[in-house]
């Protein structure tokens, strides 16, 4: 049987929602093993002279707990 744990995150980036959600799961996986799944429970954007400056999503990554 496995155990799983959610934690919640936040990443940003300049490009893109996508290119966030990558750096987040790129640097959650640097610190966490096991990672299953990643749901993108926020998004928004910080806005900078009328254009987009920073897009930011708040991730809640799943990953197995070690036996």
């Amino acid at each position: 049987m496995s155990i799983a744990r959610v934690t919640e995150i936040s990443a940003t980036s300049t490009k893109s929602f996508e290119d966030a959600v990558k750096e987040g799961i790129r640097r959650a996986s640097a610190t966490l093993r096991n990672i299953r799944s990643a749901w993108v429970k926020e998004h928004q954007v910080r806005v900078e002279g009328g254009e987009i400056a920073e897009y930011q999503v708040n991730l809640m990554i799943t990953f197995v707990l070690d036996d």
